[in-house]
């Protein structure tokens, strides 16, 4: 079945939407869809969406939160049996889930701004 079968009148328009609507959560084509959402569409739907419509099903939703606590208890552990002098491993990032956008980095302050920010503190602008 393609998109020719629609227009021979094989597949309608609308039995095609009832297809894709009806494809489970975690399918490659509701992922690419919900990837594609822009933020303003994203923040709507979260506002007005319906929960048994989720983005993931929940034993998807589960899953990854026991992951993201499991990485977080290893993360927490490891830093209260290592030595307080050694280097600090960094903390686990969550699971991505589909339709919402990665973390932005936190900025770095280079040098150069530390300079001048500790200036601007110490009355060197004025």
């Amino acid at each position: 079945m393609d998109l020719l079968d629609v227009h021979r009148g094989r597949l309608s328009w609308r039995r095609l939407r009832v297809l894709i609507q009806h494809l489970p959560p975690e399918s490659a084509t509701m992922t690419a869809l919900r990837n594609d959402l822009t933020d303003e569409e994203l923040a709507e739907q979260a506002e007005h969406g319906d929960p048994e419509k989720g983005r993931w099903s929940q034993v998807e939703q589960l899953l990854a939160l026991i992951a993201d606590r499991v990485a977080r208890l290893e993360y927490v552990t490891i830093l209260a049996n290592s030595d307080s002098k050694g280097k600090k491993p960094t903390p686990p990032e969550p699971i991505a889930r589909p339709g919402a956008k990665p973390r932005k980095p936190k900025p770095k302050l280079s040098d150069s701004s530390a300079e001048v920010l500790f200036q601007l503190i110490n009355g060197g602008a004025a």
